[in-house]
């Protein structure tokens, strides 16, 4: 019989960027036998509202987190890229379940001939092929390299884990392999995903890859899916935080219901003459004659929260938490009920976390189907709140994790004494 858990088990460990960087330098020399000459990271994300609107050219407002993805690399004589991945207590293992270091080695690719003939994907081991897709769509032509991974990112909940392993990737390449003329901050979020898109086959908008790359400590980053203009909106009050649940229910975005909504929301923009929802109203909906009730479903939630995430950045101008998150609160039964990407784990965490004093709100985050919550609170109340979600939800069989989260700053190189 598995044992209950602890609270403390529960608490999920943001470690420093220092100790972070202590665990990659550690991983590279006992693999490779010399220091790195560039050490790099790149952030999850979470969102705050906006959800499955960034593939229908909506808006999102995410918001980059302490949990990150770091790299270590140098580059090396040879033809083949080795890449170490490993991990202790602070960080997640990129393949699960193993209690061991895991290289992967694998040819320098071609890009001319990767797109001719297809992607190569690499067998067996997930992780490495978003690695060899920002490779390939790499402004240069790379030559070999050893690197080490490390990451506090949980995987498999809904906080972009493979969007920060891809964009460490690409600013590790940028140390090692420097262009001549750098990449606009849009171009490298964009080469990132279109690695997710042609090597993991997952059909990702641009939202994970955008926060990751552009976003600024103490602000959440508005992102508007059509134009591609970002812009920073303030979030800064030491009396309010973000704490994030992991309800430990995995999903895996590729074979899950994901493409089904995207097919299903571009289906609902045809009907009504449009080229997405972005552009559709709530009237168009009415008046397109929808007669699949799911499609019309799916529609109605992707143009309310497209409404919600303006009216949230409207009430942070005015600090109005309480708006924002009945906003959040909207969200999630828009996405329970509408877009039906929920589950119930997931509403019994945000049920638990809407009825505790000092929540102001709280709903699902990421693609859905498990993953994570996110949930506006006051600082003062976040340990009763915790304690609430522990023991409403934790049992032998599940856990929840935690973290308590305020807006990081994006993709860096880590200097040693900075």
């Amino acid at each position: 019989q598995p044992e209950q858990v602890t609270m403390e088990d529960c608490l999920g460990r943001t470690a420093s960027l220092e100790e972070l960087h202590h665990e990659v330098e550690s991983l590279f020399l006992r693999e490779f036998g010399c220091k790195p000459d560039s050490v790099v990271y790149a952030p999850g994300r979470v969102n705050i509202i906006g959800e499955h609107t960034d593939y229908n050219d909506g808006f999102v407002l995410p918001m980059a987190l302490p949990l990150v993805t770091m790299m270590a690399g140098k580059r090396i004589e040879s033809n083949v890229v080795n890449v170490v991945t490993g991990g202790k207590d602070v960080t997640t293992r990129l393949t699960p379940g193993s209690p061991k270091d895991i290289c992967v080695s694998f040819p320098v690719p071609d890009p001319k001939q990767e797109r001719r003939d297809g992607a190569q994907r690499i067998p067996d081991v997930e992780w490495a092929n978003y690695v060899k897709g920002v490779l390939v769509n790499y402004k240069r032509l790379c030559g070999a390299f050893n690197s080490a991974i490390v990451s506090t990112v949980p995987l498999g909940g809904g906080l972009s884990s493979s969007a920060a392993l891809e964009v460490a990737t690409y600013t590790l390449l940028e140390q090692l392999f420097p262009i001549d003329h750098p990449v606009t901050p849009v171009e490298k979020a964009l080469a990132c995903q279109e690695a997710e898109h042609v090597y993991a086959n997952v059909p990702c908008g641009i939202m994970d890859q955008f926060v990751s790359v552009m976003a600024t400590e103490n602000h959440l980053l508005c992102i508007d899916c059509e134009s591609m203009r970002v812009t920073q909106v303030p979030f800064q009050n030491p009396h309010v935080v973000v704490l994030i649940t992991n309800s430990n229910v995995r999903h895996n975005l590729g074979s899950s219901e994901y493409p089904v909504r995207r097919q299903q929301c571009e289906a609902a923009s045809k009907a009504m003459g449009k080229r997405s929802l972005r552009l559709c109203t709530l009237e168009d909906l009415e008046a397109a004659g929808i007669e699949d009730e799911t499609i019309k479903r799916r529609a109605h939630h992707v143009i309310s929260e497209n409404a919600r995430v303006q009216q949230a950045i409207e009430s942070l101008k005015t600090t109005d938490y309480y708006r924002l998150g009945a906003l959040m609160n909207e969200s999630h039964a828009s996405l329970r009920e509408d877009f039906a990407v929920s589950c119930p784990e997931i509403d019994l965490l945000v049920d638990i976390a809407q009825r505790q004093p000092g929540v102001y709100g709280s709903r699902i985050t990421g693609g859905g189907f498990g993953g994570c919550t996110v949930t506006l609170v006051k600082r003062s109340h976040v340990d009763d709140l915790m304690k609430a979600i522990y023991d409403g939800y934790a049992s032998p069989e599940r856990r929840p994790n935690f973290y308590v989260c305020n807006a990081s700053g994006g993709a860096a190189v880590f200097n040693t004494g900075t």
